[in-house]
């Protein structure tokens, strides 16, 4: 998306010189969360649904929850 686009732009003016490192799974989290978040509101705790929409095995989706803390 373009809010996207603009955000990893700015990023990487204001790192001055700077090497960025591992920017990839930093904005993987960035990302993860609310969307984990948003999706299970949206199936109302529903982890089986969830998995469903997210394209994951729940066993996956349970991972990641509790690597969130979200469990």
């Amino acid at each position: 998306s373009r809010r996207v686009k603009r955000s990893l732009e700015l990023y990487f003016k204001q790192l001055d010189g700077e090497i960025p490192c591992d920017i990839y799974h930093m904005v993987l989290k960035e990302i993860e969360l609310p969307l984990l978040q948003i999706t299970l509101e949206h199936c109302n705790g529903n982890q089986s649904q969830a998995s469903q929409i997210l394209g994951m095995n729940r066993g996956t989706l349970r991972t990641k929850l509790k690597e969130y803390k979200l469990l």
